[in-house]
C-alpha cells in the first residue's frame, strides 16, 4: 500500500486525478476536504479524520475505516459495499442513495445520520447507533441489528431485518411482518 499525506493526496486531486485504490492513508486529516467522485477502493483510512468532508459519489468499496471520523460529511450515493466502518463517527452524515451492502458497520454511530434510500442489505450493523437517524426506504433486508439503538429512527421497516429483543426500537415502533427479522 502506497502512503500519501493529506497535502499529496489533495494535490493531485486538484491536479485531476480521482484515482488513490489501495493507499494507506491511515490517520490522515482531510477536514472539509472537497474530494467528490474520489476513487479510495481497498485503502486504509484506520482513524483518518474528514468532519465536513464532500465525498458524494465516491468509490470506497473494501474501504479499511475503523474509527474513522466523518461526522457532518456527505456521502450521497457513495459506494461502500463491503467497507469495514467499525467504530466509525458518521454523526449527521448524508448517506442518502448510498451503498453500504455487507459493510462492517459494527458499534458505529450515525445519530442524526440521513440513510434515506441508502442500501444497507447484509449489512454488519451490531451494537451502533442511528438515534434521530433517518432510514425513510433504507433497505435493510438481511441486516443485522442486534443491540442496535433506533431510538427516534423515522422511515423504519425492518420487515427483512435481523433483530431481536436487544435492539432498541422507537416508540410505538410496530413491524408490518410480526414475526419480525427475529433472532
Amino acid at each position: 500500500m502506497q502512503q500519501l499525506s493529506a497535502e499529496e493526496l489533495k494535490s493531485a486531486y486538484q491536479q485531476g486525478q480521482r484515482s488513490f485504490q489501495k493507499h494507506d492513508l491511515r490517520s490522515i486529516n482531510l477536514f472539509e476536504a472537497e474530494l467528490p467522485n474520489i476513487d479510495l477502493q481497498e485503502s486504509c483510512l484506520q482513524a483518518a479524520h474528514l468532519p465536513y468532508a464532500n465525498l458524494s459519489q465516491a468509490q470506497l468499496s473494501r474501504l479499511q475505516g475503523q474509527r474513522v471520523e466523518l461526522s457532518n460529511s456527505q456521502l450521497y450515493q457513495a459506494n461502500l459495499t463491503e467497507a469495514n466502518l467499525q467504530e466509525a463517527q458518521c454523526v449527521r452524515c448524508n448517506f442518502r442513495y448510498a451503498n453500504l451492502q455487507a459493510a462492517d458497520l459494527r458499534h458505529a454511530n450515525f445519530s442524526g445520520a440521513d440513510l434515506y434510500m441508502a442500501d444497507l442489505r447484509a449489512a454488519d450493523l451490531r451494537g451502533s447507533d442511528f438515534t434521530n437517524a433517518n432510514l425513510e426506504r433504507a433497505q435493510l433486508a438481511g441486516a443485522k441489528l442486534h443491540r442496535v439503538n433506533l431510538f427516534r429512527a423515522k422511515g423504519l421497516n425492518l420487515s427483512q431485518a435481523l433483530y431481536d429483543r436487544t435492539t432498541l426500537l422507537p416508540d410505538g415502533y410496530r413491524d408490518e411482518d410480526p414475526a419480525g427479522g427475529g433472532d
